[in-house]
């Protein structure tokens, strides 16, 4: 059987919270809707841009059973299952399969700072147990453990892994994958200060797994979209440039409390990050606000301001 191909923008949610703390579901079908008619290919929920680390395990069930019902067109819904070691993994897997998730993004487990042999083991015991098909993420700034293209090369061989999620600090790493030609979508994140984006695209890659998709999901279609063309290279030179103010304000502090605070201030569902990271203050919000409008994004998305970002605006 062929794999599963995703191409074009990856984005990982925000997870949306209540008042007093809870997981804000309604807010969860606002944003999968949100990017559903704005191109977005697929969506990781419960990603690290969704604060998975600070959810606890009913949590995340709950929202992989609430979200699973939300699903619009022929958008992917992904879920992060990563857990703290092999078998943990494996249950967060599985139960979202049966739940009916689309697929599955998985890292090392984080804090024990796995070698690259144990780490590939991991990964090959999770996609043995899986019935739907798997992402790795190649997160080396979050987890330590850093994939070497020939580990991810051989991963790719499996039939349940699909995705490659690059986030590396090794730019070379990008040609290195392009030129073994693995039969796995090759993405990276969208932080501009790794620079991975323009190399990935430019050597034959088949999207972007970001999280500044959550503000920008149109413009996050094109800069993702495969280069088949001139034209597409073109329109991706446009619109990269045209967003690379907001992609470095999104960066500015760690994932994902400026994107979030920044959702929250222009009316997405967003609410409090969960303690303890706090939001940014307000002078550093009104950076990008102020990028918001000077690149047209909030006429075109419809966003308002709220509370706290209408004053710091005024």
């Amino acid at each position: 059987m062929a794999k599963e191909r995703i191409e074009g923008s990856f984005v990982a949610l925000i997870t949306p919270f209540n008042k007093d703390g809870s997981v804000d579901h309604d807010g969860f079908r606002t944003l999968i809707e949100f990017q559903a008619r704005h191109g977005t290919s697929a969506v990781l929920i419960c990603g690290s841009t969704g604060e998975v680390s600070m959810l606890s395990a009913e949590e995340r069930k709950e929202i992989i059973r609430r979200t699973v019902k939300f699903k619009r067109g022929g958008m992917k819904l992904y879920y992060g299952c990563s857990g703290n070691n092999t078998q943990a993994t494996i249950d967060m897997v599985r139960f979202a399969g049966r739940e009916g998730a689309d697929g599955a993004i998985v890292t090392a487990p984080s804090y024990i700072c796995a070698p690259v042999e144990d780490a590939v083991q991991y990964f090959l015991e999770v996609a043995d147990a899986s019935e739907i098909p798997i992402g790795i993420y190649n997160n080396p700034p979050r987890v330590k453990t850093d994939l070497t293209a020939e580990a991810i090369i051989e991963l790719a061989k499996h039939p349940r892994i699909v995705v490659n999620k690059e986030s590396t600090t090794r730019i070379g790493q990008c040609a290195q994958l392009a030129r073994a030609n693995p039969d796995i979508s090759l993405m990276c994140c969208d932080s501009p200060n790794l620079g991975l984006v323009i190399a990935t695209m430019s050597l034959g890659g088949h999207g972007t797994a970001n999280m500044s998709g959550n503000i920008i999901p149109g413009e996050m279609a094109v800069v993702s979209r495969p280069w088949r063309s001139f034209a597409d290279a073109e329109s991706f030179r446009k619109t990269y440039l045209q967003v690379l103010p907001l992609l470095h304000f999104n960066y500015s502090a760690i994932n994902p409390v400026a994107v979030k605070s920044l959702a929250g201030a222009l009316g997405l569902p967003a609410g409090a990050l969960r303690k303890p990271l706090r939001a940014l203050p307000p002078d550093q919000l009104l950076r990008g606000i102020d990028i918001v409008r000077e690149l047209g994004v909030a006429q075109k998305y419809g966003f308002t301001l709220k509370g706290p970002a209408r004053a710091a605006a005024e």
